[in-house]
């Protein structure tokens, strides 16, 4: 059973954690310490969230991952999936990833049970969720490598067995704030059922 009072793996953890779930892991500068934690609390935590960048070209993808753009500071996330299978730590702690979503969601999240529909943005999901994002052009036509769909898998699977969290826990960010459509190109519910497998 999920604890309801999760709080953050340390940053060592966290990618000692990864690695052992056989990932390759990128270390991006002083990532350990990159986040926006004097903006607001960062957690405790209940969740990963999985997001596609809308980017092409990993280099370009890591850099705007890390620091944002004007209007969106970064880190826009925690890690950064690239189509070869990588993972690229961008920051740890809070991140501008999940934005305001719905409560009702996030009580479904902790009590690891099926999803609302999500039709309401109340809830700060930044402190609350892990954030992965995906290396993909989002418009449907751009492929997921097998390779990446693999990292995406073991990267949510590593999150959920240090804190002993079910295949439940694992979010798309299209299920969290209306509007949203991320990730494009794979189904939550399939990406869930390779994560439960994992976990076994």
């Amino acid at each position: 059973m999920a604890s309801p009072m999760a709080s953050p793996m340390s940053a060592g953890s966290f990618l000692a954690a990864l690695k052992a779930e056989g990932l390759t892991v990128v270390e991006v500068g002083d990532w350990e310490h990159h986040n926006r934690n004097h903006k607001g609390p960062w957690g405790p935590v209940h969740g990963v969230m999985i997001h596609h960048t809308v980017t092409k070209g990993s280099a370009h993808t890591v850099k705007l991952c890390r620091d944002g753009y004007a209007s969106l500071p970064g880190p826009l996330c925690h890690g950064v999936i690239t189509k070869d299978g990588r993972v690229h730590l961008v920051g740890y702690g809070r991140a501008n990833h999940a934005g305001l979503g719905d409560d009702d969601v996030l009580r479904a999240v902790i009590a690891e049970k099926a999803l609302p529909h999500d039709n309401e943005s109340n809830t700060d999901g930044n402190r609350h969720f892990y954030g992965f994002e995906c290396e993909n052009l989002g418009d449907g036509q751009d492929p997921w490598p097998a390779v990446q769909l693999e990292a995406i898998e073991k990267a949510a699977a590593a999150v959920c067995r240090r804190h002993g969290w079910t295949e439940r826990s694992v979010i798309g960010h299209l299920e969290w704030q209306p509007g949203k459509v991320d990730p494009r190109g794979f189904t939550m519910a399939s990406m869930r059922g390779r994560i439960r497998d994992r976990l076994k």
